[in-house]
């Protein structure tokens, strides 16, 4: 038999030039929100007990501690954006120490298989060929990375796009199972993807310690006649398994000790195309049974767990079941039987509150794929939803209660944020959770983002002499409806007033409902602007607008955190300033400026100002054109180079030591990406994160706080939104 062979090359990161950076150490802290994304999947380690390990999407992987009772992330150094989306993930069946995992965060992104022997305290990492989804549909399959329990060094991997791999010395090296029956579909269209090798299990029973498992299953989650295949003979060849038609994918499985295998079915890969759904049960030797739930009418089956401890336990739970619901099944003697405990089951969020952000209590859940029964206690039942992981330890009981198994977990997109200079130290603008006001970082905060309730947050300012006004732009997810994108507070974020524009135009239509109109709030707070095609003022809070002149159309406006009457823009030749309050606006002399600043334009909704107002000095002015910043303390007049050699990405202003402000930025000095602060006008340039602090470098804002000298936050393009404070000596 050939196999053509892949023989990965493990690292640990790609080699940095040999410069030393200036270090200033930082202690950096997750503001809580208590998880708050999608984690496709959970598996508990047979080895040990107390021992579980969680993927998401875009934010890594984590390991439950038992002694500490929290989750820890596990990828916090890693550099390589990808591989903080993870496909599939594997504890070692017999070594607790030991654990796998692929990560790849979509088909044209790094992929590598990660080796740890020290529960995910480090990694060593063999990038592979095959291309990966961790942020793709169909990450809640799986799992597609196996370990032999009979030969731990064996491993198989079930590829989206490249058929079945194997590995014979614990993932370092791999090759591609030339007979399996599926080879795969290639690369697939661009935003498009495949399910393929959807998961793979051993049959431990099959096998004996050393000499490797015999049986092997593998499901398929591509169109097809055939679904499911078995191997009698530890990989080397393949037969197909009959099961239900061929609208039916096989995409989740989970195996019990005395061989038999459930497999759960989707007529979709998820996570909205699964709409119907089956389980089926198998004999070692192939044969299959139907054992759906009779009340089973809608939504696939994505989530299928067995409990080691009690022979015949076995779980489901649902995916796109959006008439009924999402819910659980679980069964006592091996799918013959089934109860729902969706109807009886109970959800106390009183440590996660940012669950009811939309406005309703907490239902069972969606986007259900990770599914996983303690193997060493039947009733301690997990499992993963878009928002949040559940657990219980009475499954069994007439009403199970869950709650939020989340601390240490926070697994989050952050668009923007702001620290105002008085109120709460700092409000955010989150993707798919609205916002938040945080009183006390290490509380998951209370939902205040309504009226109106925006999925997302694009834009946050606030009035930099009334802080309690606040103003913010966001936009809806497109099944919803939407009344407005804007929304004003008067109380620092904790209660809010829908901003309503007018129609505009021929026909007449609103301009500010697709949630690309930016808003800003003059100083006092009395005068909003918005970027909308033919950008408009109000000076009665929403009651009349009146035409802003001077200011070209979608235009963000910044407004002066000191002086009410000043507005300053950008446009691709000129910065604009208007002293009327923003009722006109005229060109810059803009000295030391270069003619272009084309460089500077918003692109996109959710891109941070690039031109930012001190919160210190009327007239203080901070411009990001392309990677170099620009200082003006004229109110426009005349700029200096502001940022030295660092390449500038992200930045934001912060109290100094003195009357200086402190300078914070995401960006490259000497081939180095990482988080720099400067105290001297960013003339210098010192990192405040480290190795063991990089996120997969996805970030996505940056802000010092007015008030907190040295204080620091950062949002992250999935784990989450940190601030950072100089660290004591000896930490």
């Amino acid at each position: 038999m050939s196999f053509g062979m892949f023989a990965g090359l493990a690292v640990l990161v790609a080699p940095l030039p040999a410069v030393a950076h200036p270090q200033l150490p930082y202690r950096w802290t997750n503001v809580t929100v208590g998880a708050g994304g999608y984690a496709p999947g959970i598996v508990f380690s047979p080895a040990e007990r107390g021992l579980a390990y969680l993927r998401t999407d875009m934010g890594g992987a984590y390991r439950w501690d038992a002694a500490a009772k929290r989750w820890l992330p596990l990828q916090d150094g890693n550099v390589v954006s990808s591989y903080m989306g993870i496909e599939s993930i594997a504890p070692d069946p017999r070594d607790p120490a030991v654990v796998t995992m692929a990560a790849g965060m979509g088909a044209n992104a790094p992929a590598a298989i990660l080796r740890s022997a020290d529960r995910g305290a480090s990694w060593s990492i063999t990038p592979v060929p095959f291309a990966m989804g961790g942020n793709e549909a169909g990450r809640g399959l799986g799992e597609r990375l196996a370990v032999d329990p009979n030969r731990t060094t064996t491993l198989f991997f079930g590829s989206r796009h490249d058929g079945l791999w194997r590995s014979d010395d614990a993932g370092a090296h791999w090759t591609k199972l030339a007979t399996f029956p599926v080879a795969g579909l290639g690369k697939p269209a661009p935003r498009q993807t495949h399910g393929g090798v959807a998961f793979v299990l051993f049959d431990p029973a099959s096998g004996t310690p050393g000499r490797g498992s015999r049986r092997i299953w593998a499901g398929i989650a591509d169109p097809g006649a055939v679904h499911l295949y078995r191997s009698e003979d530890g990989g080397a060849r393949w037969r197909a398994v009959a099961g239900p038609g061929p609208e039916m994918l096989a995409v989740k499985a989970a195996i019990a000790a005395d061989g038999t295998l459930y497999v759960g079915y989707a007529t979709g890969i998820g996570q909205s195309d699964a709409l119907d759904g089956a389980v089926w049960r198998f004999t070692p030797d192939g044969k299959g049974q139907d054992v759906t739930p009779p009340d089973h009418r809608e939504g696939g089956v994505l989530g299928v767990a067995v409990a080691a401890s009690v022979p015949g336990t076995v779980a489901i739970s649902t995916l796109d079941r959006y008439k009924l619901g999402d819910t659980l099944w679980l069964s006592p003697d091996g799918g013959a039987h089934w109860d729902d405990l969706g109807p009886r089951s109970r959800r106390d969020v009183s440590a996660s509150p940012f669950l009811l952000h939309e406005g309703k209590g907490a239902d069972f859940g969606h986007w259900i794929t990770g599914l996983a029964i303690d193997p060493f206690d039947a009733g301690h039942v997990a499992y993963t939803t878009g928002a949040t992981v559940y657990a219980t330890g009475a499954a069994g009981q007439a009403r199970v209660d869950w709650a939020p198994w989340v601390r240490g977990i926070e697994q989050t997109a952050i668009i923007t944020l702001t620290s105002p200079t008085g109120g709460a130290h700092l409000v955010s603008g989150f993707g798919d959770l609205a916002g938040f006001v945080h009183d006390d970082f290490a509380a998951s905060p209370q939902p205040s983002f309504a009226n109106p309730y925006l999925s997302n947050t694009n834009t946050l300012d606030y009035a930099g002499r009334k802080p309690s006004v606040i103003v913010r732009s966001g936009s809806l997810y497109a099944n919803r409806p939407r009344e407005a994108s804007l929304g004003r507070s008067e109380d620092g974020g904790r209660s809010w007033v829908p901003v309503k524009l007018p129609a505009m135009g021929n026909p007449p239509a609103r301009a500010d409902l697709n949630g690309e109109a930016a808003i800003s709030v003059s100083a006092d707070g009395g005068t909003m602007l918005v970027a909308t095609p033919e950008p408009l003022r109000t000076r009665d809070g929403g009651k009349t607008w009146l035409r802003v002149q001077g200011l070209p159309g979608s235009t963000r406006a910044t407004a002066d955190k000191v002086d009410p009457a000043r507005f300053y823009a950008v446009s691709d030749r000129h910065v604009l300033g208007s002293r009327d309050g923003g009722a006109h606006f005229v060109p810059l002399a803009g000295q030391g400026l270069p003619a272009d600043l084309s460089a500077a334009r918003i692109r996109n909704r959710e891109q941070q100002s690039t031109l930012v107002a001190s919160p210190f000095a009327a007239g203080e002015l901070w411009l990001k054109l392309g990677g170099q910043l620009w200082r003006s303390t004229d109110g426009g007049a005349s700029f200096q180079p502001a940022s030295g050699t660092l390449q500038v990405e992200l930045f934001g202003l912060g109290k100094g030591w003195g009357r200086i402000p402190g300078l914070y930025a995401v960006g490259t000095l000497d081939g180095l990406r990482a988080v720099w602060r400067s105290d001297d006008l960013g003339k210098h340039w010192q990192r405040i994160n480290d190795d063991g602090h990089q996120w997969g470098l996805r970030f996505r804002v940056i802000s010092g706080d007015p008030r907190v000298v040295g204080r620091v936050y950062l949002g992250t393009d999935g784990r989450g939104l940190f601030y950072g404070d100089p660290a004591e000596e000896g930490e």
